[in-house]
């Protein structure tokens, strides 16, 4: 019943936001000025568990900052938008680029073993997760600020078990057996905020840069504290604030004023990164199953580390990056770390 109130909600709660996508003159997109798709996949690690698959597909709004006095916009929303601005306080308005982000993903997570249809006690439930995601970047040349909130469905209303069948098909790859032994239905919320600050290390060949960030997630889908940093090195860095991952706050790789990718060559850029995010959980709806009913649970470890490297070019307009994460054991139950593919493509009109 939650979940048929939830689907009826969702066009009210787009309705009531697309105002906010349709501010752009004539000459130029009305509603989305970049694309982005990513995708998560353990296939790249040589494996198929735990975390198998994340994607997600969003959309970027034209920087809203020179409609704070438009008469279309609701007074507070303009209200909002001037008072919302986090690390950025003193900063002149026309330092500061607004932006809003609507977003749908899929997540994915199984068990070591695809073969056995019973619960298997000792390992990671079966589990999915669909959603729809709406934020607001408040950003200047060094700072970005992200404010994220995440709404859908866990279980068999994620439609996971539907989406892995129909690629491991394609594939002909065998499917897993225990997907009725998933975690119940359950609506799904999480806000998330994040920090990120740019720190220019060298302006000349090779170019180099240093994005530090930090920030909270609240909700019965994930509750933790998260910190970490990206290191690049290359020729003609982005005007970013590094390479965008399918996790909540990390949609960070659209352009700023004047970004190389806009150049007129076919290559615009390529360089090389490291990148780090640890965090201190305090509940994985994942690893501690439902909120509200018994489920199948783990043992949840207090503090998980990705460590990513990869590289990234740029193209006219486009960013393509490719990173290999490797991930610490998330629960007390898991014999080995994680290791999966992380492909991000975007494209800026």
């Amino acid at each position: 019943m939650r979940s048929k109130k939830f689907i009826k909600l969702l066009p009210l709660v787009v309705i009531a936001l697309s105002p906010l996508f349709c501010l752009a003159d004539e000459a130029r997109p009305r509603f989305c000025d970049t694309l982005n798709l990513y995708l998560e996949n353990d296939l790249f690690g040589e494996t198929d568990r735990h975390y198998t698959n994340g994607i997600r597909f969003s959309c970027v709004s034209p920087d809203l900052s020179s409609y704070l006095d438009d008469p279309s916009l609701p007074a507070w929303v303009r209200q909002t938008n001037r008072k919302l601005r986090f690390f950025h306080g003193l900063k002149d308005d026309e330092a500061l680029q607004r932006n809003l982000v609507i977003s749908v993903g899929q997540l994915m997570f199984t068990p070591s073993d695809k073969h056995a249809s019973e619960l298997i006690e000792y390992d990671r439930p079966y589990a999915g997760y669909l959603y729809l995601g709406f934020a607001y970047h408040l950003r200047d040349a060094e700072q970005l600020d992200t404010l994220e909130m995440n709404v859908g469905m866990v279980g068999p209303h994620s439609l996971a078990e539907q989406s892995q069948n129909l690629i491991h098909d394609i594939r002909a790859i065998d499917k897993f057996q225990g997907w009725d032994n998933q975690l119940h239905n359950e609506l799904g919320l999480q806000l998330v905020y994040e920090h990120k600050h740019r720190f220019k290390l060298r302006q000349r060949w090779p170019h180099q840069d240093v994005i530090a960030h930090g920030g909270i997630s609240l909700g019965n889908v994930a509750s933790y504290l998260n910190a970490g940093g990206e290191y690049r090195i290359g020729w003609q860095l982005p005007e970013d604030f590094g390479t965008a991952a399918v996790r909540p706050g990390g949609d960070n790789s659209a352009p700023g004023r004047g970004d190389v990718r806009h150049c007129q060559r076919w290559i615009c850029g390529l360089h090389a990164f490291i990148s780090v995010d640890s965090r201190l959980v305090a509940r994985d709806i994942f690893l501690d199953g439902n909120s509200f009913e018994s489920s199948h649970s783990v043992d949840r470890r207090p503090l998980v580390a990705d460590a990513a490297i990869g590289f990234s070019f740029l193209l006219a307009g486009w960013k393509i990056s490719y990173a290999k994460v490797y991930r610490t054991r998330e629960f007390e139950e898991q014999q080995d770390p994680h290791q999966y593919g992380s492909l991000s493509v975007s494209y800026s009109f």
